[in-house]
């Protein structure tokens, strides 16, 4: 079957796999989106954090023989220690300051953690393997194992992580946390504590999506460079702090990006950030973001 003059495989398999890559938006999206909107923090360091999540799941398998499925719970919790420490030492001191020290101390983070890792593992890329092989022929194309059980992985993070805050009554202390924090304390809550865990948590969603990352990527000091950008134009587009936004946002921007490969492939890079300037014209607080 022919549409538009592509066939109707070749569509499909693009479809597919730009799921896979929309997978790796959300979920990555979604923790700068629990940062930003719980602690108001542009946070720039997300892409190195989730570089060092990869980064962990090769030196586990390579200097400590721990496999993937180990590595897919231990580097996350890593990551979101990094994350604690770097929320108390820097991050606490600025939250009342303007959105733009934010986004220049996690800038110098990043800068930090990519120069040190780069100085130890140098640029080229470190090979790891799938910990699910073989693939599933799915009529229109073969699709690895390992690649239909990120997508399923990440969505069921995401929307994990969504009923948390969004349905339960730790998500509505964390809410209730940013906005009015001195009645918060008042019920007998650690707010300061609770800010701490928000931002570890965020930060383990970038370390766990590196971990997703690493069988498909090639494991660098700056595989993170390649996706940031993307990642907050998708939380642009689906509004700065919306959870659930955030993660539409992510997999249909994946769909697009790879539709546009085949109709179009010149504008499979730009796409994303056309997307954005339209967004922003029209509905500059994002699709579900809401206006202040």
């Amino acid at each position: 079957m022919i549409l538009f003059g592509i066939p109707m495989t070749a569509l499909l398999g693009q479809l597919l796999l730009g799921l896979v890559n929309g997978s790796f938006y959300a979920i990555l999206s979604l923790g700068l989106a629990v940062i930003f909107g719980l602690l108001n923090v542009i946070n720039f360091a997300h892409g190195a954090l989730f570089m060092l999540g990869a980064v962990l799941a090769w030196a586990g398998l390579n200097y400590f023989d721990l496999s993937f499925w180990v590595m897919l719970l231990v580097a996350p919790l890593l990551v979101g220690l990094v994350g604690i420490v770097i929320e108390r030492l820097f991050l606490r001191w600025i939250y009342r300051l303007d959105h733009l020290y934010g986004l220049l101390l996690t800038l110098g983070i990043t800068l930090i953690l990519e120069g040190v890792l780069r100085s130890i593992y140098g640029v080229s890329g470190l090979a790891y393997s799938a910990p699910i092989s073989g693939a599933t022929n799915l009529g229109f194309m073969i699709m690895p194992n390992y690649r239909g059980f990120v997508v399923v992985a990440s969505i069921l993070t995401c929307l994990a992580t969504w009923f948390v805050i969004e349905k339960t009554k730790l998500g509505a202390y964390l809410r209730a946390g940013t906005e009015n924090p001195r009645l918060v304390e008042a019920f007998g809550v650690n707010v300061p504590l609770m800010i701490t865990l928000t931002y570890g948590f965020g930060v383990a969603l970038a370390g766990l999506a590196g971990v997703l990352a690493a069988p498909v990527m090639q494991v660098s000091p700056l595989m993170g460079q390649n996706l940031i950008i993307i990642v907050f134009a998708v939380v642009v587009i689906g509004g700065m702090g919306s959870i659930m936004g955030t993660i539409v946002t992510g997999l249909g921007l994946g769909i697009v990006e790879g539709v546009t490969k085949v109709f179009y492939p010149e504008a499979s890079s730009t796409v994303v950030f056309v997307i954005m300037a339209v967004v922003l014209l029209i509905r500059p607080a994002g699709l579900f973001g809401r206006e202040k």
